[in-house]
């Protein structure tokens, strides 16, 4: 059985569909684009006032206060005006101003939002964008030198949505239209195409069709409640892990949910990460106040520490390499939530070694040669090193710049000798320590963040843990935070994409449906579907009583990767008629040999 995803149909010309922040030229058209938007919704709108208007990864949007709410047809208008802009060739010129003067402007216009804006606008001089003689905003730019340069059929407006005036849902609700704009009509063509690809990959709409999860508005936002299949699938997956970590010397915990809010004050995640928190639990106004009381873990970190520091550790014991799949809480805000890659409850599969210094990089290295094993197995090849260092300008991360250059000259060092495709990306570390995290692109050239390995100096120093060493003194061990599939709800929902559903035979949910062509046979069915799970084979008999047809179409919509059909020949000769989703009819084999076949496949990770 031949199990992989679906190909997607391309142009016979591979189309390159950069993101704004690989080209100069689509930031310059992007940001143009957007205030060609937003001057064509104020000749169309007059009332409606306008807020940021940014560059995003495949295209722009602009928030407005407008009184009346945009509609579908408003888009068509609007665009049609857009048009009209563009092919006035209008040039596109820079203006330098004094505060005072955008000031005296601004209030000339009445435009309340763009004098909070300039006020969170500390250099000087101040800078303004116009399009013509006619409108202007405050921009810091790029921007294309005419209209001209801009593609009427390279842009599209793509939706409308809601947003809060600076993210606070106790602000003004304002309205937002997204777009895109690129160099040339056949780019906004293949992008598009990508786009509708897109959509029939929906985890959301896979997932719902393949019955694996389900989001309930009891329940509430970014909570995803998993059915028997959709555990089943958890459960592979962590299973699998777990064999390679128990080969790799790992050993396993079990922590809680909740924890006294000190130990994340230890850590630093309640002074750093408190707004990604949810609130505190307190059993009175007075420990409130007081900030006694305890919260839901955003990460496992601070209690494999403990469980480290339950006794003095020696260097014999090093490293040691605690794993736990454990669930943590994120209070993310409600725009943010997408399916199973943005939610509030998700599991890691966490790990922390404790190592000493002379030990990091082996250990490391060992870390990352896990983490491809995995990446090998689920099929995800495409994959480069991103180098998540501090920036040097922010106050957010904790520690001594000692303890920062070991930690990422560490890193450096592992992707040195590894030979791996990389790149470095200043702001990206988390608050504690330096990471190498490990992005993905699918099938539609998408990137997802998935494996992240951190070198951490910071968190044995804030909880003082330490070690006997050789020479009977006391040492500091280093800590690697580590996680090969990240959050397994966005690893599953990325997987349900880049395999549009059709999971490889040793993941998938059902791997054999029988198909008893009438209700005498359906007692067969069973049996040999009993057999089989004895086996370790995820096998089902089919018993809707539904025509044969029926039951072969309804098994490839379920994306079964294996079924049998059972019927007088079948029984009276102990065999099953094998058909595959990909392959099609395989003839007719002997229970036995079916349930070796699968059994290998599953030891193996490999097609039947």
């Amino acid at each position: 059985m031949a199990n992989s995803s679906p190909a997607v149909e391309a142009p016979a010309e591979k189309i390159s569909l950069p993101r704004t922040g690989e080209s100069e030229q689509l930031k310059k058209i992007r940001h143009t684009t957007s205030h060609v938007m937003a001057m064509a919704v104020q000749k169309l709108f007059p009332k409606a006032q306008v807020t940021i208007g940014p560059w995003i990864d495949n295209g722009f949007y602009y928030d407005f206060d407008n009184p009346d709410t945009f509609t579908e047809q408003d888009l068509k208008a609007i665009k049609k005006e857009m048009v009209k802009i563009i092919n006035r060739k209008l040039p596109v010129t820079r203006e330098e101003v004094t505060r005072e003067e955008a000031t005296r402007r601004i209030q000339a216009i009445n435009e309340p939002y763009k004098l909070e804006i300039l006020g969170d606008i500390k250099e000087e001089p101040i800078t303004i964008y116009h399009l013509g003689e006619e409108w202007w905003d405050l921009c810091a730019g790029p921007h294309v030198e005419n209209t001209s340069e801009l593609h009427p059929k390279a842009i599209e407006l793509e939706t409308l949505a809601g947003a809060y005036w600076r993210g606070d849902a106790s602000k003004q609700q304002l309205q937002r239209i997204y777009g895109t704009a690129w160099e040339t009509p056949e780019q906004l063509t293949e992008y598009k195409r990508r786009k509708e690809e897109a959509l029939k990959r929906d985890h959301r709409k896979l997932g719902k069709e393949l019955g694996l999860f389900l989001f309930a508005d009891p329940v509430g936002p970014g909570l995803p409640l998993w059915t028997p299949k959709g555990t089943v699938l958890r459960s592979v997956l962590e299973d699998f892990l777990k064999q390679e970590q128990v080969k790799r010397g790992y050993l396993g915990v079990v922590t809680p949910h909740i924890a006294r809010i000190d130990l994340f004050k230890t850590s630093g995640h309640w002074q750093q990460y408190k707004e990604d928190m949810f609130p505190m639990m307190s059993e009175d106004e007075e420990s409130a106040l007081e900030e006694r009381g305890f919260v839901l873990k955003p990460m496992n970190c601070p209690f494999h520490i403990q469980i480290y520091k339950n006794e003095l550790r020696s260097y014999r014991d090093l490293p040691m390499r605690l794993a736990e799949f454990g669930t943590v809480y994120r209070y993310e805000q409600s725009g943010e939530l997408g399916g199973l890659t943005r939610v509030r409850g998700f599991t890691v599969d966490d790990s922390h070694l404790f190592v000493t210094p002379e030990q990091l990089d082996d250990e490391f290295l060992s870390v990352v040669d896990l983490i491809l094993s995995v990446f090998n197995s689920l099929q995800l090849k495409n994959f480069k090193a991103r180098l998540s260092f501090r920036d040097p300008e922010s106050d957010k991360y904790i520690g001594s710049d000692e303890a920062w250059n070991k930690a990422e000259n560490a890193i450096r060092r592992a992707v040195d000798t590894l030979g791996m495709e990389s790149f470095e990306a200043p702001g990206e570390a988390a608050f504690y320590g330096p990471k190498l995290d490990f992005i993905f692109q699918d099938a539609l050239e998408r990137e997802w963040q998935l494996g992240t390995v951190q070198v951490d100096y910071n968190l044995p120093e804030r909880f003082q843990l330490e070690y006997v060493g050789e020479d009977g003194t006391r040492k500091r061990p280093v800590m690697i935070h580590r996680a090969p599939f990240g959050s397994l709800e966005r690893l599953i929902g990325i997987l349900i994409e880049e395999y549009a559903g059709d999971f490889p035979f040793w993941l998938a949910p059902i791997q054999m449906r029988l198909l008893p062509v009438s209700d005498e046979f359906l007692p067969f069915a069973k049996e040999v579907a009993t057999q089989m799970r004895i086996e370790g084979i995820r096998a089902e008999a089919d018993t809707s009583g539904e025509r044969l047809g029926k039951l072969i179409r309804n098994g490839e919509k379920q994306k079964i990767p294996v079924m049998a059909v059972v019927g007088a020949k079948e029984v009276e000769a102990n065999q099953l008629s094998i058909r595959t989703r990909a392959g099609g009819e395989l003839g007719t084999m002997a229970v036995a040999e079916v349930i070796e076949k699968m059994k290998v496949a599953n030891r193996d990770r490999a097609n039947f």
